[in-house]
């Protein structure tokens, strides 16, 4: 296996297992989260379980074996109650966003297209549970170099 195909499928397997945890992680969410934010719970949860899917695949393809699932995970922070929810929610989202930023560093072509899609997708779920923005999503060593300006929401 060629070296850049070798740091392609290991920003797929990094992806995928952040895909597992943030699988998990709504899994969570959507148990302690209020009614108001429940259906924004599930169609993320979805989405990252079709991601998830789709990079089970894209490893296969790149000749690897997919990572497994944890039986569970460590979260970050007691989630007692539904703004606890909302807080693991967008921690979830801004956790796959650096995931994804470092797959659209290493892969090429359409796998490229699709991580830079997910890490909009992650971005904007991030902004919706937030309330707020930050300047470079997915990329925390920058997130504290941007200059003040009024960032766009979502």
């Amino acid at each position: 296996m060629s070296q850049e195909k070798d740091r392609e499928l290991r920003a797929v397997q990094a992806a995928l297992a952040a895909e597992h945890a943030a699988v998990y992680g709504y899994g969570v969410v959507g148990g302690k989260i209020g009614d108001g934010k429940r259906a924004e719970a599930l169609t993320a949860y979805d989405a990252h379980r079709a991601r998830r899917d789709a990079l089970v695949r894209a490893v296969k393809d790149l000749g690897g074996r997919p990572v497994a699932a944890s039986a569970g995970y460590a979260l970050p922070f007691q989630v007692p109650d539904s703004a606890a929810a909302v807080r693991l929610a967008a921690e979830l989202e801004d956790r796959v966003a650096g995931v994804y930023a470092d797959l659209v560093r290493a892969a090429g072509g359409g796998r490229r297209a699709l991580a830079v899609e997910a890490l909009r997708e992650a971005a904007v779920r991030a902004v919706r549970w937030r309330g707020e923005s930050v300047a470079f999503p997915g990329l925390a060593e920058r997130a504290d170099t941007a200059p003040p300006s009024a960032a766009p929401t979502a």
